[in-house]
Formats: structure tokens, sequence, C-alpha cells
């Protein structure tokens, strides 16, 4: 077969060439493009470890934001409890001098009517003793003829009314 007789005469020459490619490849491949990605490859890491750690102190500083605004958070409430329980206090304390105002009023007016009342009461009482001495007289006039004193009369109102 005449390929096979061939290959001896052309095997050296084409693996002289396969080795020469073959080199340059590697050449190419290893000293020009290899660099070139592995800076990029360790560009990248260092972008990545940069952003982790830029993400951690950013996570830290977010945790003490937190805990500061929880902590200002609770004095202002504790601060708004405090003036709730100032206004109630307050506010009952004037509740009670308002109701001991008005309880003082009150007690004035039915002090004030309770003496009208007595006083009411003592000048119809007068009245009455005065009308009803004034009838005894004439009933004693008209049924007996005798005249009674208007003094006599009115003793004698009196003894009846009061016992």
């Amino acid at each position: 077969m005449p390929q096979i007789s061939q290959l001896a005469e052309t095997f050296a020459s084409q693996i002289f060439w396969l080795l020469v490619t073959f080199g340059f490849v590697f050449f190419v491949v290893g000293k020009i493009m290899l660099p070139k990605v592995m800076s990029t490859v360790d560009a990248r890491d260092a972008s990545v470890a940069g952003d982790l750690a830029a993400a951690e102190a950013a996570r830290a500083a977010a945790d003490q934001a937190e805990e500061n605004w929880r902590s200002e958070e609770n004095a202002a409430r504790e601060g708004a409890q405090k003036r709730i329980a100032e206004a109630r206090a307050q506010g009952a304390a004037a509740s009670e001098k308002r109701l001991a105002a008005a309880t003082a009023e009150t007690d004035a007016r039915i002090a004030a009517a309770e003496a009208q009342i007595a006083d009411a009461s003592a000048a119809a009482s007068a009245e009455i003793e005065a009308v009803a001495a004034e009838a005894a007289r004439d009933i004693v006039a008209r049924f007996s003829g005798a005249k009674v004193t208007a003094a006599e009369a009115k003793k004698a109102v009196k003894a009846a009314l009061n016992g």
C-alpha cells in the first residue's frame, strides 16, 4: 500500500510541525492569555472579598444603629409613660379640686336653702298662730259672747299648737 510507505517519509515532518504548533499555542496561552485571565480572577476575588467586608461592616453598623434606636425608643416610651402618669395625677388633682369646690358650693346652697326654709317655716308658723289666735277670739266671741284679749288668744293658741 502506497499510503503506508509514505508514512515514514512524512512522519518526521508532521511531528515537527505538531510540536511547533503546540509550542506556539502553549506560549500564547501560557505566557500571554493565562496571566490576563488570572489577573481578572484575582481582581474578581479581591472585589468579592471587599464587597463581603463592606457588607459585614454595614451589617455591624446596622446592628449598632438598631440597638441605639431601640434604646432611644425605650427611653422615649418611659418618658411618655411618666408624662402620662403625671398628666393623670394632675387631672385627678384638678378633678378633686373642682369636685371639692362644687361640693362646697352645693353645701352652701343647701345651707342657704335650709335657712330660707326655716325662716319661711317660722314666718308661716307665726302667721298661722296669728290667724289661729284671731279665729279663736272670733269663735269665743260668737259662741260664748265673752271678750278675749289678743294676748290671751295668742297664749292659748301657742299652748294648743306646741303641746
